[in-house]
């Protein structure tokens, strides 16, 4: 059994579906960065599999370059919730959306 470009086309658009079902439905404020971060990995698979399926390496840089992108955005968003936290002693996006200032 060969894996072609379309098994992992699959599995990404399964991991995006999941994430986007996670950021739709929980409360959680990690939860919902967890599902951003699943939804990113998901696009950063489709990138290598195309990336291979052509013989180029582009797909590849870019996903070497999303990643980072998603290292500082997790570090800044951490720092939120801890700092709301800290402030709210709750991470509820519900109660979350009265911060409006």
């Amino acid at each position: 059994m060969v894996v072609g470009v379309e098994h992992y086309l699959v599995l990404s658009a399964i991991l995006f579906i999941i994430g986007v079902f996670g950021v739709i439905t929980r409360k959680n404020l990690i939860i919902v960065l967890m599902s951003l971060e699943l939804m990113l990995n998901a696009a950063n698979l489709a990138f290598v599999a195309f990336s291979r399926a052509l013989g180029d390496m582009t797909g590849q840089v870019f996903m070497i370059m999303a990643i980072t992108v998603a290292a500082a955005e997790v570090a800044v968003g951490l720092a939120f919730v801890v700092s709301i936290y800290t402030h709210r002693e709750t991470l509820d996006i519900d109660v979350l959306k009265m911060l409006k200032g």
